[in-house]
């Protein structure tokens, strides 16, 4: 019998019991769902803590192989690695070097691992170069006397050809070295497409590529810089996406997944989770989400002055971006989240 003033079907509430809410919840994470991105750092004997990210470190190989193996054990989806070089040079020639830091990390991790861990890497010159930019820059342009223009170090423009080139060859050496993933994150036109042609040539069909589809120049990477050790002068406007643009996310997503991307990226996650929405309705493969350093270092800054409740603003703050679509999520609290999910 229905109560008067009530209708006969009237939902129920689903909110009395923390088991009842777990057995209704439309979303769930996985350790399997999070990825791990570390930094390796060449020529030091210690970790080195980084200021702007707490808890976060640029490891020696040693402290690498541990953490790779907690990695593993912990039943992460994967880890993407980063390289800091000790010298940089105009077009990045560490990064396809055998001995770089990064080829050489690489090898060391898939040695502990094997294929128990996906191990995923960062493929982009930023780290490599000298001007911090995500490949080779182009001349200037030159006036009716054949003066190079000066413009503001803001107004740099990668000669987006060249820089195809050398990531074919990081692609190769990556490949030799063990990843699994390739993380194609320069945001250059083709760059998916020419390096696809590029493994397949070598025999390496199996390669799998994630491109960082709609990768925005955004304000959110500032404690990435620290991390890296960046020497970027100006910005990458000239080759990452506007923040005011949504339609443009999906052309792009469009195009990579037309040159063979297996996966593709939303990045940064939390400020973007409109786009990140819109790309998982259209993507034919899974969609990855990067919860950058900026929103890491929020989060544990506003943690840290008792603004927030650390654990659950974390664990809320992934299970927004698994909602909005992301099969994947990188994030630097993955180690930490999937034990609380365990």
């Amino acid at each position: 019998m229905t109560a008067p003033g009530f209708p006969a079907h009237r939902p129920r509430r689903l909110r009395q019991t923390p088991a009842l809410r777990r057995a209704v919840a439309q979303t769930r994470l996985h350790p399997a769902d999070l990825i791990l991105p570390v930094f390796v750092r060449e020529a030091i004997e210690e970790p080195v803590p980084i200021a702007a990210m707490p808890g976060v470190q640029q490891h020696t190989l040693s402290s690498l192989e541990a953490v790779a193996r907690q990695a593993r054990d912990a039943g992460l989806g994967g880890l993407m690695v980063f390289g800091v070089p000790e010298h940089r040079d105009a077009v990045g020639s560490g990064a396809d070097d055998p001995d770089g830091i990064l080829n050489v990390a690489l090898r060391v991790v898939r040695a502990v691992t094997g294929d128990d861990l996906v191990l995923m890497a960062d493929l982009c010159l930023d780290e490599f170069t000298d001007h911090g930019h995500c490949g080779v820059l182009a001349a200037p342009p030159r006036d009716s006397a054949g003066r190079p223009r000066r413009f503001g170090p803001a107004a740099a423009v990668v000669d987006n050809d060249a820089t195809l080139v050398r990531y074919a060859a990081m692609a190769l050496a990556q490949a030799d070295a063990g990843a699994h993933v390739l993380g194609l994150s320069g945001m250059m036109d083709g760059q998916v497409g020419y390096v696809r042609a590029a493994l397949d040539a070598a025999g390496y069909q199996d390669i799998v590529l994630l491109a960082y589809a709609a990768k925005y120049a955004s304000g959110f990477y500032g404690p990435f810089r620290e991390a890296v050790g960046s020497t970027l002068r100006g910005d990458r406007s000239t080759y990452q996406q506007d923040p005011a643009n949504a339609t443009e996310a999906l052309r792009e997503v469009a195009l990579d997944l037309a040159e063979g991307a297996d996966l593709v990226m939303v990045k940064p996650a939390m400020p973007y989770l409109d786009i990140l929405s819109a790309v998982a309705q259209v993507a034919t493969v899974p969609v990855s989400a990067y919860q950058v350093s900026g929103e890491y270092a929020m989060l544990e800054a506003a943690a840290a002055h008792g603004w927030l409740d650390r654990e659950r603003a974390i664990l809320e703050s992934l299970l927004a971006i698994r909602r909005a679509g992301a099969t994947q999520i990188l994030t630097y609290h993955a180690l930490e989240a999937a034990a609380w999910i365990a």
